[in-house]
């Protein structure tokens, strides 16, 4: 028995119904496909997004973090701004983040006077000058005050300066003299009392740890009152209108001014030094106490004793 004879054209569509088919379907798989394939709609949709996040990367954030020189700083970007034309203006209005420097953190970073700039800072907020009685750094806050480009503020800082100087030529004095009532004696009733009108009250505490040793034979002193280092206990604003740069607050950074702390000690070992400066702002010794140990190095009988002490000293303003 004979077969018909097979065609595959019969298994087939036509060839104008295959293409039909395909570029319909086709056409409409590639109107949704996306910028892979070419779709102009779907690459302008990837360069919309390309440029928001380049947008996103030239701009400050509202709430800015600031090392000023050590010193953290926060703030909202509208302060940092509000002086036109001023460094700071300039740096968070012309710029982008990527080109100021940063520190470890992200924190935008400024190589200067981290103590002072809380003055400069203060005076954008309200656009006034307020500095603590027995301020002793008029001069070095001008200067920063013309670093970052700050004209009205250094102009006041410079009306004071001058004001304090024709002051001195005057014969006028601008303090009081100052006298301790622990060595104040009979002659000294027709001084001036210590305390200056308008000045902050507070107590800060001055400690030191202190060693000497004592030959058995009572001779003379081997090491007498060796400073290890002074300490200084009180409210943070105080310590650091008396001491500035000499305060050493590496034990207990980025504290509030209206904090107090007892971790502070002076980068130098006199004490002299340190009474000066307290004596300067307008403070007097009001207490002391002291207390004292004696050791042995060792077995010996002819070693020389070692004597221990730590004393703190109280001032008053």
């Amino acid at each position: 028995m004979s077969l018909p004879p097979f065609s595959f054209s019969s298994l087939l569509l036509p060839h104008s119904q295959t293409n039909t088919n395909i570029s319909a379907q086709g056409g409409e798989r590639l109107t949704n496909c996306p910028s892979l394939l070419g779709n102009p709609q779907g690459g302008t949709l990837l360069q919309e997004e390309e440029e928001e996040m380049a947008q996103a990367d030239k701009t400050f954030p509202e709430i800015v973090e600031l090392n000023v020189g050590g010193q953290v700083y926060v703030t909202r970007l509208e302060t940092l701004t509000a002086v036109p034309n001023s460094l700071l203006w300039t740096r968070f209005t012309q710029g982008s983040p990527q080109e100021l420097p940063k520190d470890s953190k992200g924190r935008f970073f400024f190589d200067r006077d981290g103590f002072l700039f809380r003055y400069i800072l203060d005076y954008l907020r309200d656009s006034e000058l307020f500095l603590p009685e027995f301020f002793k750094e008029r001069r070095r806050l001008q200067k920063e005050a013309d670093f970052f480009q700050l004209p009205e503020l250094s102009r006041r800082l410079a009306a004071g300066s001058k004001d304090s100087l024709c002051a001195e030529d005057s014969g006028e004095p601008e303090e009081a003299e100052l006298t301790s009532p622990v060595t104040s004696s009979s002659s000294s009733s027709d001084r001036t009392t210590v305390r200056s009108p308008g000045a902050s009250s507070g107590y800060i505490t001055i400690g030191y740890r202190g060693s000497y040793t004592i030959g058995r034979d009572i001779q003379a002193d081997a090491k007498f009152r060796r400073v290890a280092r002074i300490t200084v206990c009180s409210k943070i604003s105080l310590a650091k209108e008396v001491f500035g740069e000499t305060l050493n607050e590496s034990r207990d950074p980025d504290r509030p001014p209206d904090k107090y702390t007892a971790r502070y000690y002076l980068k130098y070992n006199f004490l002299e030094q340190a009474f000066d400066r307290l004596a300067e702002a307008g403070f007097h010794m009001v207490a002391c106490n002291s207390t004292g140990t004696c050791s042995y190095g060792s077995n010996d009988p002819g070693e020389d004793k070692l004597w221990t002490s730590y004393t703190e000293y109280v001032f008053s303003r």
